[in-house]
């Protein structure tokens, strides 16, 4: 009796030394630890952190060293600004979106980013609004990107951005952001809305929130405007995981969109390491992994969402429909032109004040003056307070017998107080105060050649510095002789520096404007820039916004 049940113990005790010698072979720690840098974006952080503390407790070796990983946090903007530059904060990185990976491609240092290897987890990019206001949108604001440039667009005051304000956040530092803008962008170039998308990018530009979080808090503020905005599907997940009381409801545009697509990138240099990154890599694709990001508010990278974006919540189960992903070059234009459009502005305005200013415009109760006046207010309304602007008036001998312009207001921001008044005010004052010269003549070449002299000298690298002109069309007229329509083209051409560019843009209206278009047409061009005859008021919203959409070309929109 005994012989066996010693031989039954004998092989119990073999087969307990071979499992540990297996168990030890693959959890083999006797070399110590082989630590591994995670880098992830804030969003997903809190998952990653949970997947790699489960990882590090299985006991992962390599090369006899037990795999240690931590997952620090931090915007992906930032990590590939400092990869960029030549620093490596990590080992693993896991970014928000590829998108972003694109963009930094083309900054200086952006050939040096390594290629990325795979996605974890998707989130599609959606609108926001509380789900208190949700239903006041119903008649304003249907679902899509459309018309979310129309609610934003700073020019359409009469469309839906009397009742809707959109919120945007910065595509320069997050990728939701870029994601929103390059959806809109498409579906703008198709319905052929490029000048409402310059609209609306300038009106975002001054609706950014710095984060999600803070994007999503604000939106359940109440306000006389219902204020929708853009984010990731995952970031109202944890929002309302967060914030029970104050709920946000997803709101899917109709044309599709784009989705943040956590890629993978591995960084470490050290053989061992990069068999470590290798190798938790491989663990972020098994299902325990998945289920982690899911529960967390992420889909699948197949679009799939788990029980965490519940149908009762809003979420649907299949993911929206998806918009081709953009190229390279795409991403990069997207870039430059929110970076152009952004620069700020410095604007000296010349107004003409000379007799026929005084005539009526046929068809109307106003003067030319009382029309001109009226586009100006309408046209510098649309730039921000940080915006640099002044103004001179022209006719001749206007300020003195050898000159023909005088400067009322001087050129700065529109913030900054003059004896007591904001200059926005003092502008809009100005303007509502001045009259004609009944005998006063044009003089406007003299004063052309001032003005660009001035700006020349003042010129501002940061900003977008352009001279408007504002008449009505009649052309140089200046019986003392003054600086004539030759020598003017002469100067601009010899005077403008597309390496330090000051573009004219001129608006005429007034039956005469015809007759002056080509010597118009002549002087804008000298500098690149553009002029325009005005039939109607309203139509000064869309020269101006022409004329930003110059900004994305300038010094080169003329070939």
């Amino acid at each position: 009796m005994l012989v066996p049940l010693a031989g039954a113990v004998a092989m119990a005790v073999l087969l307990g030394v071979a499992a540990f010698v297996i168990f030890n072979r693959n959890h083999d720690c006797s070399s110590g630890k082989l630590p591994l840098r995670v880098v992830a974006t804030p969003d997903i952080h809190p998952a990653l952190k949970k997947i790699a503390g489960n990882y590090t407790k299985a006991m992962h070796s390599i090369d006899s060293k037990c795999v240690e990983v931590t997952v620090a946090k931090e915007a992906a903007a930032k990590t590939a600004n400092a990869l960029a530059a030549g620093k490596v904060p990590a080992d693993f990185w896991v970014a928000d979106s590829s998108l972003l990976m694109e963009s930094m491609r083309q900054t200086a240092g952006g050939a040096a980013l390594p290629q990325v290897e795979g996605s974890i987890a998707t989130s599609p990019v959606v609108l926001a609004a509380a789900k208190s206001a949700a239903p006041k949108l119903a008649d304003t604001l249907q679902p899509s990107w459309g018309a979310m440039i129309a609610a934003a667009n700073v020019a359409n005051v009469d469309g839906p951005g009397k009742k809707v304000r959109v919120l945007a956040l910065d595509p320069q530092k997050n990728s939701a952001g870029l994601a929103a803008l390059l959806a809109a962008a498409g579906t703008a170039k198709e319905a052929k809305q490029d000048k409402a998308l310059v609209g609306a990018l300038k009106e975002l530009s001054g609706q950014l929130a710095p984060d999600s979080t803070a994007l999503l808090a604000s939106l359940t503020v109440k306000s006389s405007r219902v204020p929708v905005g853009v984010t990731s599907e995952q970031a109202i997940h944890a929002h309302n995981k967060k914030k029970p009381e104050a709920p946000v409801v997803a709101l899917y545009p109709k044309e599709g969109t784009l989705s943040l697509d956590y890629p993978v990138t591995i960084l470490a240099k050290d053989p061992a390491v990069l068999k470590a990154a290798a190798d938790f890599k491989q663990h972020l694709t098994t299902e325990s992994a998945a289920k982690t990001l899911r529960n967390a508010g992420f889909r699948g990278t197949d679009g799939k969402a788990g029980d965490a974006l519940s149908e009762e919540d809003g979420f649907p189960a299949d993911p929206p429909t998806a918009l081709e992903p953009p190229d390279t070059a795409t991403v990069a234009r997207m870039v430059q032109t929110w970076s152009r459009l952004n620069l700020g502005t410095r604007l000296l305005t010349l107004l003409d004040v000379s007799g026929t200013m005084a005539l009526p415009v046929p068809g109307t109760d106003m003067t030319r003056m009382q029309a001109i006046n009226k586009i100006a207010t309408e046209g510098l309304g649309l730039f921000p307070a940080d915006s640099e602007v002044g103004l001179w008036t022209f006719s001749t001998h206007l300020d003195g017998r050898d000159k023909d312009w005088k400067e009322l207001v001087s050129v700065g921001p529109l913030s900054e107080s003059i004896d007591g008044t904001l200059r926005k005010q003092a502008l809009a004052k100005t303007f509502s105060q001045i009259q004609a010269k009944p005998t006063g003549d044009t003089g406007l070449n003299d004063t052309i050649k001032a003005a660009y002299a001035q700006l020349t000298k003042t010129f501002r690298q940061d900003k977008i510095n352009t001279l408007l002109i504002l008449t009505d069309g009649a052309g140089n007229d200046d019986p003392d002789g003054g600086v004539k329509n030759a020598e003017i083209l002469q100067y601009l051409k010899k005077t403008y520096n597309p390496k330090r560019p000051i573009s004219i843009l001129l608006i005429a209206f007034g039956p005469e404007a015809e007759k002056g278009k080509r010597q118009m047409d002549a002087l804008a061009r000298a500098t690149g820039g553009e002029a325009y005859i005005a039939k109607d008021i309203l139509q000064v919203r869309d020269f101006f916004l022409q004329g930003m959409e110059r900004r994305l070309c300038s010094p080169n929109c003329d070939g």
